[in-house]
C-alpha cells in the first residue's frame, strides 16, 4: 500500500512538473514574442447593432427629489407593537431582493408601505454584485444595477448588501442565514416585481372596510396568519409542522426557517427557474405544511406607475403606468400606445370621480382606481408583453464600476437557467413540477431514480 501511495504521489508531482514546464515555456515565448501590429491581429466579427433600444427610464417618484415622503393613508398606518397583540416574540420582517430595475423595486417598496407594512420591518436585499458602488452613489439611473440608497433610507426601510451577486437559490439561502444572524423565528419575503394593496373595500371573512374599526391591512392579516400557523401546527401527534404560507403563490410568502433547515436549504445547483418546484416539493415530502392564504392584493407586474405618489392618494394624481422596456414601435402605429393607454385611464378616472361624488367616498373610489390599474398591469405582463421583459429595460452604465453588458447578462442567465433545469431532471428523473402527485417521489429519491420519459 505504501509503495502504491508513493508512486501515485510521484505521478502527481510529475504531472504538475510537466504542466508547470509547459506554462513556463508559454510565458517565455510570450515575453520573447514581438508585439503584433494592427494588421497582424485577427479581426473579430461583431454582432450587428440592435435596430431598437428601449427609451431611457424615468424617475417614478419625482416628489422625493425635493421633499420627504408624504404621509400614508391614515387607515393604513400600522399600530405600534402590533406583533405583540398577536403574541409574536419578534416583529416579522419582510425581505425583498433586488438585482436590477430600480423603478420596479421602488414601486414594490412604496406599495407595501402605503398598504400598511411598517417600513422599519422591510429589508431590501441589494444583490447586485457592485459592492459599495450604489451606497457611494457611483452608479446612474440607466445602469441596470442602480439602487438609490438615499431614497430607500428616506422611506425608512433597511438595506442589506450581499457579498457577491447570488443566484435566486443562493439568495434564498442568504435569507435563511439572515434569520440565524438576526434571531428571526420566521420571516416574509416578496418578489420585487409586485404591486401590493390592502383590502380597503373589505373582504368577506378577512376584514371590514377601510373606515370600519375591524379593518385589517395586508400587514395585519399576514401577522394574524403567522400567529395562527404557530398555534395550530406544532408537529404533535404526527400533524405536519407549519412550513410555508403563500399569498398569491410566492409573490408574498411566509417562511418557517426550521423547515428549510430540516431539508438542507435551497439546492443551489438549480439556481433559477424550477428551483422552487424542487424546494417546495421537498418541504412537503418532509411533512412540513404549505398552505395558501389571502391577506391582500399582490399583483404580479412588469410595468411601473407613472407617479408613485398616487399610492399616497394625493389629490389630482390619477393612476397610469408605463412599460420601462416597451416593445419596438410598429410602423403602422400612428399614435403612441402609452398615450392611448393614458387616455383610457383618464376616461376611467373621470367615471370614478363621478361615482365618488355620488357615493361621497372619494377614498374608496381612489382605491378602486388603483385596483383597476393593478389588474391592467398584471394583464399586460401575462398577456400583452411577456413576464420578464422588464428585466432588460436599462441598457446604460458603461464605464461605471462593475459594469456588465445588459443583453449579455440576460443571455448568460438563460444559459445558467437551462443548465439548472437539466440538473433538476437528472436529480429527480422527472421533468415537471409535480414530483409528488405526478411521479410519486419521496425525499430520499433524489438522484436515485431513472428518468420517466
Amino acid at each position: 500500500m505504501l509503495l502504491i501511495l508513493v508512486v501515485a504521489s510521484c505521478s502527481i508531482v510529475l504531472l504538475r512538473t510537466e504542466y508547470g514546464s509547459q506554462m513556463l515555456k508559454y510565458a517565455k515565448d510570450t515575453v520573447k514574442a514581438k508585439p503584433a501590429t494592427a494588421t497582424e491581429l485577427p479581426k473579430p466579427k461583431y454582432k450587428p447593432t440592435p435596430a431598437y433600444r428601449p427609451p431611457p427610464i424615468t424617475d417614478p417618484f419625482p416628489l422625493l427629489a425635493t421633499s420627504t415622503p408624504p404621509p400614508i393613508p391614515k387607515w393604513n398606518q400600522p399600530r405600534e407593537n402590533l406583533s405583540q397583540e398577536y403574541d409574536l416574540p419578534v416583529p416579522p420582517p419582510l425581505l425583498i431582493g433586488f438585482t436590477r430595475s430600480w423603478p420596479i423595486l421602488l414601486q414594490a417598496v412604496v406599495s407595501y408601505i402605503t398598504a400598511g407594512w411598517p417600513p422599519s420591518q422591510i429589508f431590501v436585499i441589494e444583490n447586485t454584485g457592485v459592492h459599495n458602488s450604489n451606497a457611494q452613489g457611483k452608479l446612474t439611473l440607466q445602469n441596470p444595477f442602480f439602487l438609490n440608497h438615499t431614497i430607500l433610507h428616506m422611506l425608512g426601510v433597511n438595506i442589506v448588501q450581499t457579498p457577491v451577486l447570488l443566484s435566486f437559490a443562493q439568495l434564498q439561502n442568504f435569507y435563511l442565514s439572515m434569520s440565524y444572524d438576526n434571531g428571526w423565528p420566521y420571516y416574509f419575503w416578496s418578489h420585487m416585481d409586485v404591486l401590493a394593496l390592502s383590502y380597503e373595500e373589505g373582504k368577506k371573512d378577512k376584514t371590514a372596510k377601510y373606515d370600519d374599526p375591524d379593518y385589517k391591512t395586508i400587514y395585519e392579516l399576514c401577522v394574524s396568519t403567522l400567529a395562527e400557523a404557530r398555534k395550530k401546527e406544532d408537529g404533535i401527534d404526527g400533524r405536519p409542522r407549519w412550513g410555508l404560507r403563500f399569498f398569491a403563490y410566492d409573490h408574498l410568502a411566509l417562511v418557517n426557517p426550521a423547515a428549510y433547515e430540516d431539508i438542507g436549504g435551497w439546492d443551489t445547483l438549480i439556481p433559477y427557474y424550477i428551483t422552487d418546484c424542487d424546494m417546495h416539493s421537498r418541504v412537503r415530502m418532509a411533512n412540513w405544511s404549505i398552505e395558501d392564504g389571502r391577506a391582500g392584493i399582490v399583483a404580479d407586474v412588469s410595468v411601473v406607475l407613472d407617479d408613485l405618489a398616487v399610492l399616497y392618494r394625493i389629490p389630482g394624481i390619477h393612476p397610469s403606468f408605463t412599460d420601462p422596456n416597451p416593445p419596438p414601435p410598429k410602423e403602422e402605429d400612428s399614435k403612441d400606445k402609452r398615450m392611448s393607454r393614458r387616455d383610457d385611464v383618464e376616461k376611467a378616472n373621470t367615471k370614478s370621480d363621478e361615482k365618488g361624488n355620488a357615493n361621497d367616498d372619494e377614498n374608496l373610489d381612489a382605491w378602486r382606481a388603483l385596483l383597476r390599474e393593478a389588474e391592467a398591469m398584471s394583464h399586460y405582463k401575462h398577456g400583452d408583453r411577456g413576464r420578464n421583459t422588464w428585466q432588460t429595460g436599462q441598457r446604460g452604465g458603461k464605464g461605471e464600476p462593475y459594469h456588465y453588458d445588459a443583453a449579455g447578462l440576460a443571455e448568460a442567465l438563460e444559459v445558467i437557467t437551462e443548465a439548472g433545469k437539466e440538473v433538476y431532471r437528472r436529480k429527480w428523473g422527472h421533468r415537471d413540477c409535480d414530483l409528488i402527485t405526478g411521479a410519486g417521489l419521496k425525499i430520499d429519491d433524489q438522484w436515485q431514480v431513472q428518468k420517466d420519459w
